[in-house]
Parts: C-alpha cells; sequence; structure tokens
C-alpha cells in the first residue's frame, strides 16, 4: 500500500515592503512521504518570497512534468516555474524554456556547493534564471517550527526577512537570510 501525503495547514500574513505586497494567504500543503521537514518549510520560504494570488504549489515530487510552485497567467502562461534543491540542466532548460521566469531554492550545503561549481557557468547563459540559497543552519531551525497548523506572520523590508511563526506547540521568530547566486 502506497504511503499517503501528510496535510499541513499555514495562514501566512504577509508584509511585504520592497513589492508592495499585503496579503494572507490560507496554504495546504501536501507533504510528500519522501519530503522532509526542511524541504517543505523551503517550499513555503519561496512561496512566501515570490507570493502572489496565482502563484501555487504543484504536485513536485510525485510529477516530473511540473515544478515545485508556479505561478500562471488567467491565459495559462506560465509566469514563474520554482524549483528547490539542485535539479539537473535538462530540468533547468525546460523550467526556463516554458516559463518567463525561473528561480531554484536551495540550501547552501555541500551538496550544492559541489553542484554550483560544476553547473555555474552553464547556468549563467540562461537570462531568466535566478538562483537562491539559504543558510543550511536555517533549514534545522525551520523544521523544529513545523506544525500541522501553524500561523505565520511575515515581513520583508530592505531585503530583510522576518517570520513568526506561531503553532499549538510554540512560538518561534526567525530571520530567513536569503543569498542570491545568479
Amino acid at each position: 500500500m502506497a504511503l499517503k501525503a501528510t496535510i499541513f495547514k499555514a495562514d501566512i500574513s504577509i508584509t511585504d515592503m520592497d513589492r508592495n505586497y499585503y496579503n494572507d494567504h490560507n496554504l495546504t500543503i501536501a507533504r510528500h512521504p519522501s519530503e522532509n521537514d526542511e524541504r517543505m518549510m523551503l517550499r513555503m520560504i519561496a512561496f512566501i518570497v515570490n507570493a502572489h494570488e496565482q502563484l501555487q504549489f504543484t504536485k513536485g515530487l510525485s510529477d516530473d512534468e511540473v515544478p515545485d510552485l508556479w505561478q500562471k497567467s488567467f491565459s495559462d502562461v506560465i509566469e514563474l516555474w520554482i524549483e528547490l534543491g539542485q535539479p539537473s540542466e535538462q530540468r533547468i532548460k525546460k523550467g526556463c524554456n516554458q516559463s518567463q521566469q525561473m528561480m531554484i531554492y536551495s540550501y547552501a550545503d555541500r551538496s550544492f556547493e559541489a553542484w554550483w561549481k560544476k553547473e555555474q557557468s552553464k547556468l549563467q547563459t540562461k537570462k531568466n534564471l535566478s538562483v537562491f540559497t539559504l543558510p543550511e543552519a536555517l533549514s534545522g531551525t525551520l523544521a523544529k517550527a513545523v506544525a500541522r497548523s501553524m500561523q505565520i506572520q511575515v515581513t520583508i523590508q530592505d531585503g530583510q526577512i522576518w517570520l513568526t511563526i506561531e503553532s499549538a506547540e510554540a512560538s518561534e521568530c526567525i530571520e530567513v537570510e536569503i543569498e542570491q547566486h545568479l
């Protein structure tokens, strides 16, 4: 019997003064059985940083044809394609060709550094690609804040991101640093 996804609920209130974006999102997040808390929270950070009314989670790990998140226009044009981790060259090519903008989010661990060293020169030729990392230590901090039901207050100003994650178990204030490589 196949394992089922675990469902998480997140009520996110975003105050993004850098983009003049102020909105609340009530998200239902299905965590694939092979996905850990660190990866799920990376998806949530990618959502928060790029928040938009049309941005949505996809089937991600369970469907090779779609990214982890995407934003489509009302005419079904893929405006934003977001991948996590260290996608293959083929996957990056697909995302860049099928969307107006592609972004990659990863934790800055040893595997990212090796991937980046190997792929950097090829990736720089992609005009609609951006690559971002979060500090490796942040993955554990974010994972500890995971609960089945979370209320998240987000403030983004001058490139600084602050999260307050509240659940029945605890309340955690976290500063998120994102480095852009490309």
